[in-house]
């Protein structure tokens, strides 16, 4: 391992992610992991990494960071204005940075997490099999907290060489524009019985907005109240559950959720519909359409399918 990347400014909120703290939820430890999982598996493909490898979050206002070794990196996600030495570089791509050059970020265009992966992957100490940071109890990434200035970054080896990762690129869908208006895919429950059938229609028809109050651990929705039965004996909660409190406003559970709750869950968003919903900002309006398991399904294969073929992949796509 190498000291590879010096932080000058943190930025907002900088963390180390990976895909989460699985299997231990049963023991009440939060997942945590990548608001966008699409976003930082494409970037770690991009660079030759494998798909789950640390990667750097970074939400809406972007650090400055010094790299210490000749490396290759790639940002995917947001658009937060990426620049290298000052020069604008395009997120979806893989470029070879030299020792002693900088990254930076400037205005946030679309979207509000970006992830920086880098060649080798950030080796940060593993905590259950992760290497992901959950701030509220310190665990994991660096130190268990958002970088500060002054930081230090190791990597690990790259998995050729690097102008062979370098120039790599993934060709910008709908799926990756996180201002195009579209419906948010969900499937209705498992506490569907608990809500009226008004309530249910008015879900799927109303608009709902993301509000101040959000986090990591989940998006506050402001919009007509919901009418159900709001408490129930605590269950299991999934990334996109959709709980229900008795305010009525719904709150969509994203990385940092707790491991079970007690509110009503009208419905789940499906997995590849979530990063969209993570990149939403403040004051965004969200829309909801039910589908079925099947096509939920369905769609994750096709996603999946992507991801593999990127894997893949020894040029460009």
């Amino acid at each position: 391992m190498n000291e590879a990347m010096k932080i000058i400014k943190p930025g907002l909120a900088t963390s180390v992610q990976d895909l989460g703290r699985k299997g231990y939820q049963q023991y009440g430890v939060v997942v945590a992991g990548a608001m966008d999982d699409f976003a930082l598996q494409a970037a770690n493909l991009l660079v030759g990494n494998k798909r789950g490898e640390a990667a750097l979050e970074i939400a809406l206002i972007g650090p400055e960071i010094m790299m210490l070794e000749n490396t290759v990196v790639a940002i995917c996600g947001a658009d937060l204005s990426p620049k290298l030495d000052g020069e604008a570089i395009s997120c979806w791509k893989s470029y070879f940075v030299e020792k002693g050059q900088r990254l930076s970020f400037g205005k946030p265009n679309n979207g509000g997490y970006a992830y920086l992966a880098v060649a080798g992957g950030l080796k940060t100490p593993e905590v259950m099999g992760s290497r992901s940071t959950y701030v509220k109890t310190e665990m994991g990434g660096y130190k268990g907290r958002f970088l500060k200035k002054g930081d230090y970054l190791e990597t690990g080896f790259p998995s050729s060489k690097l102008k062979q990762l370098s120039g790599r690129s993934i060709k910008i869908t709908k799926a990756m524009d996180y201002q195009s208006r579209r419906h948010i895919r969900v499937v209705l429950g498992p506490d569907r019985q608990g809500f009226t059938e008004e309530s249910i229609q008015q879900f799927l028809t109303s608009p709902y907005k993301v509000t101040p109050q959000s986090d990591r651990m989940g998006y506050r929705l402001d919009g007509p109240p919901l009418d159900g039965e709001a408490d129930i004996i605590s269950d299991a909660v999934l990334p996109g559950t959709i709980q229900v409190p008795a305010n009525g406003k719904p709150i969509v559970l994203l990385a940092d959720r707790q491991t079970t709750g007690g509110y009503a869950r009208i419905a789940s968003v499906i997995s590849v519909d979530l990063p969209y919903v993570a990149q939403q900002r403040a004051g965004n309006e969200l829309r909801f359409a039910a589908v079925s398991v099947r096509e939920a399904q369905q769609q994750y294969v096709k996603r999946e399918f992507l991801l593999q073929r990127l894997n893949m992949a020894a040029g460009k796509f």
